[in-house]
């Protein structure tokens, strides 16, 4: 019977001592657990340096491993971020507007176990976007079938920057631009639809930060290619440039009587411009040869048509002329100054 209670005595121990010591080797053996956060120190700015801590473990880790994270402006939809992981990361362009929040992995020789920072604030970008510090400007002919090219102007700004071009085609008295389809390189050649009509370019610079138009300024007014070109105001010549009588035509030639005849005069400017309101005034020499004509305007192609009637006393002789004083003004000028020219031309006379 002593025996009996001296051996339940001593297993029941046994249990004890087991017991103990798988209690023993259960709190041994435990994975790292988080009992602080980790964080982030740095500017979340484009191109700064971000540096993990480690944040606060239990159970002894004996190593760490980081996973860097983009995610939205409200901190959601996290993306690990491709070779982001370690202790620092650079922040790039990419991030710019986003937050950034990285991932701590703590592990020793029974596991691992993991935590993820709070996010930064939302990046900045740093450097500037460009700024136009002198306008565009434009080279070249100002006539049909030239080819005009950009100067992009001055830019600052973080490189690298990208310029991109519009060319547009303007109404004749400035401004009401719209853009020229597939005109959009440095250089562009002018056609038809150009005539009388201004043309300017806007340059768009681009970088990383942003990007801004310049316009240069509107050029001339697009001369024709060739002569009688399309007609525009008298109002649009001014000093340089000056009228010109560049056709004459007269019904009927010779002049075999005294009855009325038709002297037509094309008005042009030193631009190859055809003229429209030009004032033309013609009157035959000598005086007595012919009565006066009153002032006519020149019509949408920039001819003028003027009625002339000779006197009794002009000679109807085989090889004879009248010669004929021409004038064209632009309104509003003094009739010897501004814009005005003056030829004299002759309309034959025979029997």
């Amino acid at each position: 019977m002593g025996s009996t209670t001296k051996l339940a005595a001593f297993t029941g121990a046994a249990v004890v001592a087991l017991a103990v010591t798988a209690v023993s080797f259960g709190v041994t053996k435990v994975a790292p657990s988080n009992t602080s956060l980790p964080s982030i120190s740095g500017s979340a700015r484009d191109g700064s340096v971000l540096r993990a801590s480690n944040g606060g473990w239990a159970n002894k880790p004996t190593s760490f491993a980081y996973q860097w994270a983009r995610c939205d402006a409200d901190a959601g939809n996290c993306v690990a971020i491709s070779g982001a992981n370690g202790r620092q990361y650079t922040v790039t362009t990419t991030d710019v507007a986003r937050r950034i929040r990285v991932t701590v992995t703590a592990t020793n020789n029974d596991g691992s176990g993991t935590a993820t920072s709070r996010p930064t604030d939302a990046v900045k970008a740093t450097g500037s976007a460009p700024a136009n510090t002198g306008a565009p400007s434009i080279s070249g002919t100002q006539q049909e079938s030239s080819t005009l090219t950009a100067d992009k102007g001055g830019w600052t700004g973080t490189e690298p920057i990208t310029y991109a071009y519009q060319w547009q085609r303007c109404v004749g008295t400035g401004g009401s631009c719209g853009d020229i389809a597939g005109a959009t390189s440095a250089t562009y050649t002018l056609v038809a639809a150009d005539v009388t009509r201004t043309v300017r370019v806007n340059v768009v610079a681009k970088n990383g930060h942003g990007s801004t138009l310049a316009s240069s300024a509107e050029t001339g007014l697009i001369a024709p290619g060739k002569t009688q070109g399309s007609a525009i105001a008298v109002s649009q010549v001014s000093l340089p440039n000056r009228l010109v009588i560049d056709k004459v035509s007269f019904s009927p030639n010779p002049l075999r009587t005294h009855d009325a005849f038709t002297a037509r005069f094309h008005v042009s400017d030193t631009r190859n411009f055809s003229i429209q309101g030009a004032l033309v005034y013609a009157i035959g020499l000598p005086y007595s040869w012919a009565y006066n004509a009153a002032e006519v305007a020149t019509d949408g192609t920039g001819w003028a048509t003027v009625t002339m009637r000779p006197t009794a006393s002009l000679p109807l002789q085989r090889g004879g002329a009248l010669v004929i004083f021409v004038r064209a003004r632009k309104p509003g000028d003094n009739l010897l100054a501004g814009v005005s020219t003056r030829r004299l031309v002759q309309e034959g006379v025979s029997r």
